[in-house]
């Protein structure tokens, strides 16, 4: 491994160690524990992301800091050319992202300043007709291992970010708002996906790799830093790109420094991780006891057509999810949620209602209908508002608990099933 100071023997991003980690790392350094307490206000309370603007430090702290935290610079990497920001700046316009051209923006030397401000300010700043500008790379001092490449805006007040990691891989999260004062971060924990659920874009560019718990916070710290000061995230829904219940060696230590008091300070109860359904996952969820919300991915009432529009069910039927599922319920008392998308044609009938009803009789749990978000890739339809208002109808004249999820950032593929490894090429 590389080394980046002689403060510290290999390179390892901040957001990674512990609070108790870094403890000790300042302890090595001769410092006192209460820096530890100073450095974390810095980053979770969205002051700064910069160890150079953490004023309360010393500038020899702060520069130890940078050299023991900020990636080593790969050969030729110095930075943006004005040349390179030319085609970074993505805009929305009427829901559709497209690429500035220098021409459109007062030439490159216009462009590269817009970057400069833009990495100042990060993905707080908006160009004046308030089109949302991508930010340059990080400065050579942050605490993000990433750069953003692209951020949408939805007129529902969603936003959408692309970040792209040192390795090249992209990943999207969504900040959703709605009329109640919810902030939800919605988060993705792999680049790609292996699961292959017929109606989800996530995994149409296949499955590279896992985040990892630095990445995962980068997330959510990027998505918190959306909002004005007055407000703050309310809610984490781990329901991006990726499996959760195959990543959880990353997710539960990101998801505990996001409930941490000295963290992002969230009510346990306000995260929910949701999962197509791996048995093995959604057991060591219960045998840890976890303290969040589960939401499993059901989207059928029976095997045969959930075998057709998720292969994960040919591996593990209906009856092994459920039978995990009362497990979680029985050890952490924790009432599961079963999603269930509505595919117009596939599984949005009433006899499909009255189906699903009896295979969740006697169970505690809720059902939240999600009527389908389109993906231009995908050959699905959504059902119409009768349709879905009569599937509702008969679930409740069963018995079953039921919600609706209304769609949020479907104008800029942001909605449930639309996140994607996006923007490959540019």
């Amino acid at each position: 491994m590389e080394k980046t100071s002689e403060t510290t023997t290999e390179y390892r991003p901040f957001l990674e160690y512990s609070k108790e980690e870094l403890a000790a790392l300042l302890k090595s350094w001769g410092l006192p524990g209460y820096r530890v307490g100073q450095i974390r206000r810095w980053v979770f309370a969205r002051e700064t992301d910069r160890f150079s603007e953490m004023s309360d430090l010393s500038k020899e702290l702060r520069t130890k800091l940078a050299e023991a935290f900020v990636a080593p610079r790969r050969d030729g990497e110095n930075g943006e050319t004005a040349e390179k920001a030319a085609t970074l700046p993505i805009l929305l316009e009427n829901g559709v992202e497209k690429t500035l051209a220098p021409a459109e923006t007062g030439g490159a030397a216009e462009v590269a300043k817009i970057g400069k401000a833009a990495q100042t300010a990060e993905a707080r700043e908006t160009a004046a007709d308030g089109a949302s500008v991508a930010a340059a790379p990080v400065g050579f001092d942050s605490v993000f291992e990433g750069r953003l490449v692209a951020k949408s805006v939805s007129d529902d007040g969603s936003e959408k970010l692309l970040i792209e990691w040192r390795d090249g891989a992209r990943v999207e999260c969504v900040l959703l708002r709605d009329d109640r004062g919810r902030r939800s971060a919605c988060v993705s924990v792999q680049v790609g996906c292996a699961m292959k659920c017929a109606f989800c874009a996530s995994g149409l560019g296949g499955f590279s790799r896992n985040l990892t718990k630095s990445e995962i916070l980068e997330e959510l710290l990027r998505l918190n830093a959306l909002l004005p000061k007055e407000e703050r995230l309310t809610h984490i829904v781990v329901m991006g790109t990726g499996e959760p219940t195959l990543n959880l060696d990353a997710l539960l230590p990101a998801l505990a420094e996001a409930t941490a008091s000295d963290g992002l300070d969230l009510g346990n109860r306000k995260v929910t991780i949701s999962t197509v359904g791996i048995p093995a996952g959604i057991r060591r969820l219960a045998a840890e006891n976890v303290p969040y919300k589960l939401a499993v991915s059901l989207h059928a009432p029976n095997d045969r057509i959930r075998d057709e529009i998720m292969p994960q069910n040919r591996i593990h039927p209906i009856a092994e999810v459920l039978s995990a599922a009362d497990v979680f319920f029985k050890t952490t008392g924790r009432r599961v949620t079963f999603e269930y998308i509505l595919l117009d044609g596939i599984n949005a009938g009433v006899e499909h209602a009255l189906e699903l009803a009896r295979l969740l009789r006697n169970k505690t749990a809720i059902v939240n209908v999600i009527p389908y978000n389109p993906a231009p890739e995908l050959p699905f339809k959504t059902p119409s508002t009768q349709t879905t208002r009569r599937f509702v109808d008969a679930l409740e004249d069963a018995g079953i608990q039921v919600k609706i999820r209304f769609r949020k950032g479907d104008k800029i593929n942001a909605a449930c099933g639309q996140l994607r490894w996006s923007l490959r090429d540019r």
